[in-house]
């Protein structure tokens, strides 16, 4: 490794030392939700229900995912973390889904999981100078590893550390469901940089990302922006709108201002405004 690589992931991993949190996130989503609630009795009805229509219209674009984060659940299993590794066949090192160890301001520990913020105003994307980092019309941000040239300017670019350098070898993956493309970037390719897709390739089957499914507390609610309804992994469904007001939820990290489509339920009485050690 170079020394100007040696300097980068010392960088990287200093910047994991501290994260904060922003408020005010569910307004934005107020004002970008739809109106009206289904509630099933199942998860495949939950979820095919938002997802298996026609994904754009002639005015624009039907599906608007985002994730909500309930932290008042969340008990640091990382089981969302090997889900993800295994599902998208990720090295050890590569976690899509980071479960940080926060303390607050009385030196009490609690956990909040990281994936991509799906932003909306995303920092990665302008900066790439191949075009490979895009968003796509319903608010998910891909990389095309058949055009990036690893770079690594979008991981500079990243406030949430949400990106990964694929150094070496991918790990060997069996006959994929899907094609390898941005939506399912399954075997990873060596010299690109990799992220969390939200399992892109699923959604449009009712398929929840693989995180959420495998979230034994029902932490991670997925969900549609424009039909205001998102669902977690046990079953539970809400109005988005409803339930980001009634939980004071927030944002991660909103002073960048790039919208991040992730909205976090603060609990266990952290002090969301004041900044916080992670490991």
């Amino acid at each position: 490794m170079s020394e100007s690589d040696g300097s980068l992931a010392t960088s990287e991993k200093a910047s994991h030392e501290k994260v904060t949190i922003g408020r005010r996130g569910f307004l934005r989503a107020a004002a970008i939700s739809g109106i009206g609630l289904g509630v099933m009795g199942v998860v495949a009805e939950t979820v095919a229900a938002a997802t298996q229509t026609s994904t754009t219209t002639p005015t624009g674009p039907t599906k608007q995912w985002c994730m909500i984060i309930d932290l008042r659940l969340c008990n640091g299993c990382k089981l969302c973390t090997t889900a993800c590794q295994t599902a998208h066949y990720l090295h050890e090192d590569q976690t899509w889904m980071n479960v940080y160890t926060m303390q607050n301001a009385a030196g009490e520990d609690y956990f909040m999981p990281r994936p991509c913020m799906m932003c909306e105003d995303p920092a990665c994307v302008p900066v790439c100078p191949v075009g490979a980092n895009f968003r796509t019309p319903e608010g998910l941000v891909l990389v095309d590893q058949h055009k990036c040239i690893g770079t690594r300017i979008c991981m500079n670019a990243c406030p949430y550390d949400a990106r990964y350098f694929n150094w070496t070898d991918p790990v060997p993956a069996p006959r994929q469901p899907f094609a390898q493309e941005p939506e399912w970037p399954v075997p990873q390719v060596k010299g690109t940089v990799g992220k969390c897709v939200d399992c892109a390739a699923m959604l449009p089957t009712g398929q929840l990302p693989e995180c959420v499914v495998n979230c034994p507390m029902g932490v991670l609610y997925f969900g549609d922006l424009t039909s205001d309804v998102a669902v977690n992994g046990m079953g539970a469904t809400v109005k988005i709108s409803t339930f980001l007001a009634e939980n004071d939820a927030v944002v991660f990290k909103e002073e960048y201002g790039t919208h991040p489509r992730v909205y976090y339920i603060p609990g266990h009485g952290q002090d969301l405004n004041n900044n916080a050690s992670a490991s």
